[in-house]
């Protein structure tokens, strides 16, 4: 059996053979990590175990607090921070739980954009083809885990920023319900839709360190029969304009759930979502409340080293009356629990993660047109776990050329239940 130290060394090593060209990570923490593995080691060999993370290999999103450095959250703005006085809530829980911090993954700038590009750090090239986007904004968090240089990756989802790089890159990808996982020491995007989560191989991986960073007591995820299960698919809107692949493998899916013995009905929830739209049609709630964040540097109009990707958006955000945000915060608090009341229902919803696969990190810097509509599509589905307040997780669909993900959505505050079941339909899958 690997000691934790072994297979620290063996990551240390890749990193350190491609150095020059290092995408996926800003930073890497070598010897503090090794510490804490040679730790993991010395209670194994002395039969004390801290829980399942003990001595499983981490990866934070470069905008989580480590005490003693800025935290740069993909910006060259924030270089010059004042180092942060405390780790993140989420990092200080990681460690007491023996997790082995190896160092922290790159990002979209301030969160923002789902591509996963990031023009000050470099963008990290797709696991499974380096041509390719990773997906944003945890860019790099669904690279390390898809490549192997992280078991488990922690990333933040506001949009679907866990789930997109978990689809494109082919691992499982988890979004609490928001305020699940303690947001302190989190850089912000937005204050009501962010949502801190893991990625990683399994769901049971991401059961484990969801459980930790909530401040729950880890345990096994215990079987679910699928028998009887009840799913909805949102068909309309949400399936538009889906790869043919996608749609093949997701079907595929679908019918093997239905052999195990699971209920599967169209739900449409294409009214909400049309209510949603027109709710935030004058500003996003992530761009309003992220516009507010940036508030300094977007009044003083003067040139500022930020994506244009990211900087335009929030300056038009941030020209928007202040009704407009508190009415649209109003609106989602109603249509949130319309939301609820829909899904009553169901156990959980199915969908494909994201409707296409990761197109080439050339044609998103070529054609500004596709990047927008690509960008439109892979946060389309995501999105709305965050817009309505529920918990979600992608799991990686077989067959396909190119990764796409399976999402399972569930009610507010049944993210056990929905790991449960995922766990289930991950081993129905994988059969």
């Amino acid at each position: 059996m690997q000691s934790v130290r072994d297979r620290l060394e063996i990551i240390l090593a890749r990193l350190a053979a491609h150095a020059g060209e290092e995408r996926v990570f800003t930073k890497l923490y070598a010897e503090a990590a090794r510490a804490a593995a040679d730790a993991s080691d010395a209670r194994k060999r002395a039969g004390v175990r801290l829980g399942p993370l003990d001595g499983t290999i981490v990866s934070i999103k470069d905008l989580f607090d480590v005490a003693g450095e800025p935290t740069t959250a993909g910006s060259l703005m924030r270089k010059t921070a004042a180092p942060a006085s405390h780790d993140a809530a989420v990092v200080s829980r990681l460690r007491q739980a023996g997790a082995v911090i190896i160092g922290k993954t790159n990002m979209t700038e301030f969160a923002f954009t789902a591509i996963g590009d990031n023009q000050h750090f470099g963008t990290p090239g797709n696991a499974v083809d380096a041509s390719r986007i990773p997906g944003g904004s945890s860019s790099g968090a669904g690279v390390s885990v898809g490549e192997g240089t992280s078991e488990i990756s922690i990333g933040s989802d506001t949009g679907g920023s866990i789930r997109i790089p978990a689809s494109l890159n082919g691992v499982v990808g988890f979004k609490p319900t928001a305020r699940r996982v303690p947001l302190a020491g989190a850089f912000p995007l937005s204050a009501t839709l962010d949502s801190i989560g893991p990625l990683a191989r399994t769901v049971a991986q991401c059961a484990a360190a969801a459980a930790v960073m909530a401040g729950e007591v880890p345990t096994a995820l215990t079987p679910i029969a699928l028998a009887g299960l009840r799913i909805g698919i949102p068909r309309g809107v949400l399936f538009e304009e889906t790869e043919g692949e996608v749609a093949a493998a997701f079907e595929r899916c679908l019918g093997k759930a239905e052999r195990a013995g699971a209920q599967t009905a169209d739900l449409s929830i294409d009214d909400l979502l049309a209510d949603m739209r027109a709710a935030t049609k004058r500003g996003s709630i992530a761009a309003m409340e992220g516009a507010e964040v940036h508030a300094d540097w977007l009044a003083t109009g003067a040139p500022v080293p930020v994506d244009p990707h990211v900087s335009g958006p929030l300056s038009r955000a941030a020209m928007l009356p202040t009704p407009i945000y508190i009415r649209a915060l109003r609106r989602r608090t109603a249509l949130v629990a319309a939301m609820d009341e829909r899904l009553a229902s169901v156990d959980v919803l199915a969908l494909p993660t994201t409707p296409v696969t990761a197109p080439t990190i050339v044609s998103m810097t070529e054609d500004a047109e596709l990047r927008d509509r690509i960008e439109g599509l892979l946060l389309r589905n995501t999105q709305v776990a965050n817009q309505f307040d529920l918990c979600a997780i992608s799991l990686p669909m077989q067959g396909t050329a190119l990764p796409a993900g399976l999402m399972l959505v569930a009610r507010n505050g049944h993210d056990r239940r929905l790991l449960r079941i995922a766990a289930e339909i991950e081993a129905l899958l994988g059969a």
